[in-house]
């Protein structure tokens, strides 16, 4: 069946994304994966596994301040320190969080408090020591002090202080990374409404693509449709064109667009915090021969990996039909790291299960229902500066797979108004430099 992408709004006449179930839910698999590990609690400082947790979020532009963190105790509820007064915000709008009952029970799951922020308050001021002493309080209540306490990412002072705690610090980010390597029904649906938003982009992208916009332009203007869309966040578009292709740069620029380069997209975004990698390659005007080729190879690439996606199927199978390294120009494959690659995509884009011949060989995941995971092929043209680039995301279904990014990309797209001749119309498939496609050129005369 169909995934199905629901409108954003919420209706009384439709059951859509239904948002007490999605946080009860993650919720629930975080427990279980806890419950399963050797960990007595699990301790977050990483954006995107606090929101998994406690359902809060309090803008992007927190995201790389390492200044909130949440707690969850073996068989306890989510705690939540957070930044000023967004913890007040939390006690009054996230009733998720309030544990008490209205009845003076125990102190609500949302408190104020504040962490390290990447070093830049004085260390003497003894920060680190007071969000120790805030975990080390909440485990001996709960008779966990003993028992190992998993922790995702952290900076040193902290981690130093929670040790003179006597806290046994283990490495707790596989325990999340376990929790969210399959998504929910309706973890599903809001990727699918992501995906959406990034077909949209793309249409108004293939419009607007013709020689003489800029890269940065055509970041510009799919930022602005995602944003008039409701994105929460764009994280980045890999705006690259022209010579730019090859080697892949992973950073958009002020380039010009010429007739006939190659140009491909990458449209990272979060929609209510469930991201997209999603990846288009279309031609300006025309393309060679050289490019379509290299197309091609990249298309086929993508359709024998999605071919083989189904549970029970292991990352090492959907690798081994992957070109190695040393066949696209590279020594060996940490050089081609992420080129032909593949990774989990939910509430960050870095999750399980990983693709990559670097590591996916010798240490295979199976794969299960219910994962969502970008795959992406890259491949480089025998001109030598030119390439195409595909990516495709996809939800594992009870036999196969479904794919959810949807804009066209069976063939390589030429964008752009088309030319006219006194002999008929331009073709599109030519040289970018005209004198290669006359007839002396061609040996024709």
């Amino acid at each position: 069946m169909a995934i199905r992408t629901f409108g954003p709004n919420a209706v009384d006449w439709e059951e859509r994304v239904d948002l007490d179930r999605l946080r009860r839910e993650r919720l629930a698999r975080l427990n279980e994966a806890l419950n399963a590990s050797e960990l007595g609690a699990l301790l977050s400082f990483d954006f995107a596994n606090i929101r998994y947790m406690s359902s809060t979020h309090i803008g992007t532009w927190a995201m790389d301040k390492l200044i909130r963190f949440a707690l969850l105790v073996r068989g306890g509820e989510p705690i939540v320190w957070d930044f000023g007064s967004a913890a007040r915000h939390h006690q009054l709008y996230n009733p998720w969080l309030d544990y008490s009952d209205g009845k003076g029970g125990p102190p609500t799951g949302a408190r104020a408090g504040i962490s390290t922020l990447r070093g830049a308050f004085h260390p003497e001021a003894g920060i680190a020591e007071d969000v120790a002493t805030k975990i080390a309080t909440e485990l001996r209540e709960h008779g966990l002090a003993g028992e190992p306490l998993g922790v995702d990412l952290a900076e040193m002072p902290v981690l130093m202080a929670l040790r003179a705690q006597g806290i046994d610090v283990v490495d707790g980010q596989q325990v999340f990374l376990r929790a969210r390597r399959t998504k929910t029904a309706d973890e599903i649906s809001l990727l699918a409404q992501a995906c959406a938003m990034v077909d949209a982009a793309y249409e108004e992208l293939y419009g607007f693509l013709r020689p003489g916009v800029r890269e940065n332009e055509c970041v510009g203007l799919v930022s602005k449709v995602l944003y008039d869309l409701g994105s929460e966040y764009v994280e980045g578009v890999n705006a690259i064109s022209g010579e730019r292709c090859s080697p892949h740069p992973h950073v958009y620029s002020d380039r010009l667009i010429r007739p006939g380069d190659p140009a491909f997209f990458d449209i990272l975004h979060s929609h209510l915090g469930y991201r997209t990698c999603y990846y288009r390659t279309f031609a300006a005007g025309s393309a060679s021969s050289a490019q379509r080729d290299a197309y091609l190879r990249c298309r086929e690439y993508m359709d024998e990996a999605i071919s083989l996606v189904r549970p029970g199927a292991t990352t090492a199978d959907i690798v081994q039909v992957w070109p190695r390294a040393e066949e696209f120009g590279f020594p060996d494959e940490t050089a081609a790291f992420a080129l032909q690659y593949g990774h989990g995509v939910g509430l960050s884009i870095w999750e399980k299960p990983i693709f990559s011949r670097l590591v996916s060989l010798d240490h295979p995941e199976v794969l299960e229902e219910g994962m969502v995971f970008a795959l992406e092929t890259y491949w480089p043209a025998k001109d030598g500066w030119s390439a195409a680039r595909i990516e495709e995301e996809l939800v594992v279904t009870a036999d196969g797979c479904e794919v959810i990014t949807k804009f066209p990309a069976e063939e390589l797209l030429v964008a752009g108004r088309k030319y006219w001749t006194v002999g008929g119309e331009l073709n599109t498939r030519r040289e970018a430099q005209s004198h290669l496609n006359t007839r002396r050129d061609n040996g024709a005369r």
